[in-house]
């Protein structure tokens, strides 16, 4: 790691969120196009580097790799299918040194490969993926395929890849990520402005009962920038907030309880709000939000 251009990198699992920060000095980069929070007129604190994006840290490079195929009724193995890839390289493709690495788990829900050695080391030496829950394996052993591919004098790599799981909008039992998905989220990875939104790993997620997926930010901190990004999947729709405003509470949350369909009160999982007898009739066949059983960030 170069003296010069120092980088932290921490990554944290949040109820069904992947979340990875870095924290470096800041260079200039095109500004994105996509209107963001401050241009909707949302008022948040802070100066922003010019992409308002993680990749405003200097040599940070994200790329997605995005599937979507298929409408209609779910067919295990054929679709509909919203899902795919998403990968930070915290030095970028041409890098071969590491990074000064942590990692936190708020909440605990959520698997990430990888978190053993940077707990020992406290380095990271391979990109950050994102994908869906069942698609970890296959991910992770792309990677690293990619990097033996990549660099002449790879020997091992234990890679980090992080999951959210989107069973709810994509075909997730369908097993559609492939190593080639890997291979383009990572081959396309970019500094400059990050593609957010239902895109790469966020393509079938849920935050909050709206939809969810990629979005990512940067502040400046005298002379350091911390960028930020994050794969949204999680939250009931009251836990939202929106520059301290408690939006979420203001906006009737849809399907706000389980219809209980015959399940005996002693086997109803605790903290989940089932409807009442009055309710049954009129809930009954709405599915709760995806997010409904994990803890919110």
């Amino acid at each position: 790691m170069s003296a010069d251009h120092p980088v932290l990198l921490r990554v944290f699992l949040s109820g069904s969120v992947a979340l990875a920060t870095v924290l470096a000095f800041p260079h200039e980069a095109a500004s994105q196009k996509a209107p963001d929070a401050r241009a909707l007129g949302v008022r948040l604190e802070g100066a922003s580097g010019p992409n308002n994006a993680i990749t405003d840290v200097e040599g940070v490079e994200v790329g997605h790799s995005t599937i979507v195929r298929g409408d209609g009724t779910l067919v295990v193995g054929q679709g509909p299918v919203r899902t795919g890839v998403t990968a930070i390289l915290p030095r970028g493709r041409e890098a071969g040194d590491s990074v000064f690495a942590a990692w936190f788990s708020l909440n605990g829900n959520g698997e990430m490969t990888g978190t053993t050695w940077i707990e020992h080391s406290g380095i990271l030496e391979s990109p950050i993926l994102i994908t869906n829950t069942h698609s970890v394996g296959v991910v992770r052993d792309a990677v690293i395929d990619w990097m033996r591919v990549s660099d002449p004098t790879f020997l091992w790599a234990l890679p980090v890849v992080a999951e959210t799981y989107d069973g709810r909008l994509n075909d997730i039992n369908g097993f559609h990520v492939k190593p080639e998905h890997v291979f383009a989220a990572l081959d396309g990875a970019q500094g400059g402005a990050v593609e957010q939104g239902a895109v790469g790993g966020g393509t079938g997620m849920i935050c909050h009962g709206f939809k969810g997926g990629i979005g990512s930010a940067s502040r400046r901190v005298g002379e350091y920038t911390v960028g930020i990004l994050v794969q949204c999947n999680q939250g009931r729709r009251g836990d939202l907030r929106i520059a301290g405003a408690p939006v979420g509470e203001l906006m009737q949350e849809p399907a706000a309880c389980y219809a209980d369909r015959g399940v005996p009160a002693t086997s109803r999982a605790s903290g989940v709000p089932w409807c009442d007898e009055a309710d049954r009739d009129q809930r009954d066949g709405v599915s709760a939000p995806q997010a409904a059983g994990a803890a919110a960030s």
